[in-house]
C-alpha cells in the first residue's frame, strides 16, 4: 500500500516540480497537494485550510511554520519547503521575500494579482536594483530548505530536513529575461558554471538535475526512507 504525503504549498509550479523530482526516487509514496486534500480553493467537502503567516528571518524557519502548520490541519504526514533569491550585490535580498519583492513582503499589498504578474514585477524590481552593476558582480543562488513534519499525538514536529542551492547570476538585459520553462525569477538566472543558459532555458529534465529544489528533494526522500522505512 502506498504511503501518502502532503506538500505544503498552494504553488502549482512547485507541485509539479516536486512530484517529478520524487519520481526518480525509490521511494513508495503518494504525493498530495493541499488542493488534493483540500485545499486553498475549496472542495466537495468545503474544508479549508488556513494559510499560516510566515513570519521566519530564514528559509528555514519559515519551511517550519509551513510543515508543522499543515501536519496539524490536515493530521497527515506533511512536507514543506521555502526557497528563494539570494543576490550578493543586494545584501542577500530577495531572500524569504522572494515571491512578494516587488512590495517588500506585503502581501496585502499584491491585492488579487496572479501569480504571473507578481514574478514580472519583482524581476522588474531585481532588474532595476542591479542596473549598472557589471556582470561579474551579479553571482547569485537559488536556496531551498525543506522540513517534514509529523502530526503526532502531542502536537506536530519536525522529523527531518534537507537543503539545496543553485549557483549562478543575474544576467544583464537583453540576454535576459528568457526562456518558458520556469517561473519565478528562472528567466533572469544564469546557471553557473558556463552561465550560457538561463534556468527558465533548461529542459525539465536538466533543471529538475541541477535545481536548489531538486538537490533538497533528492535528500530528504533519503531521509525519508531511512527515518521512515519507506
Amino acid at each position: 500500500m502506498s504511503r501518502r504525503l502532503v506538500l505544503a504549498t498552494g504553488n502549482p509550479h512547485k507541485v509539479d516540480e516536486l512530484r517529478a523530482i520524487f519520481c526518480e526516487v525509490d521511494l513508495d509514496v503518494e504525493l498530495l497537494s493541499l488542493t488534493d486534500v483540500a485545499g486553498f480553493a475549496g472542495s466537495a467537502s468545503g474544508v479549508k485550510f488556513s494559510e499560516p503567516r510566515e513570519t521566519g528571518a530564514t528559509f528555514a524557519e519559515n519551511s517550519r511554520i509551513k510543515a508543522v502548520s499543515y501536519a496539524m490541519q490536515t493530521g497527515m504526514l506533511c512536507l514543506a519547503d521555502d526557497s528563494g533569491l539570494e543576490i550578493d550585490a543586494l545584501d542577500g535580498r530577495p531572500g524569504v521575500i522572494s515571491s512578494h519583492y516587488f512590495c517588500d513582503g506585503d502581501e496585502a499589498r499584491a491585492g488579487g494579482m496572479s501569480r504571473a504578474e507578481r514574478d514580472e514585477r519583482n524581476n522588474e524590481r531585481v532588474l532595476r536594483e542591479l542596473s549598472g552593476v557589471p556582470e561579474i558582480q551579479r553571482a547569485a543562488r537559488f536556496v531551498c530548505v525543506m522540513m517534514l513534519a509529523n502530526p503526532g499525538p502531542d502536537g506536530a514536529g519536525v522529523s527531518a530536513q534537507a537543503r539545496g542551492v543553485m549557483e549562478g547570476r543575474i544576467g544583464m538585459p537583453p540576454r535576459v529575461p528568457a526562456g518558458e520553462n520556469g517561473f519565478g525569477y528562472d528567466p533572469l538566472f544564469l546557471v553557473a558554471p558556463a552561465f550560457e543558459r538561463s534556468s527558465a532555458e533548461l529542459s525539465p529534465g536538466e533543471k529538475h538535475a541541477l535545481s536548489h529544489r531538486g538537490h533538497a528533494a533528492r535528500t530528504m526522500g533519503g531521509r525519508i526512507k531511512a527515518l521512515l522505512g519507506w
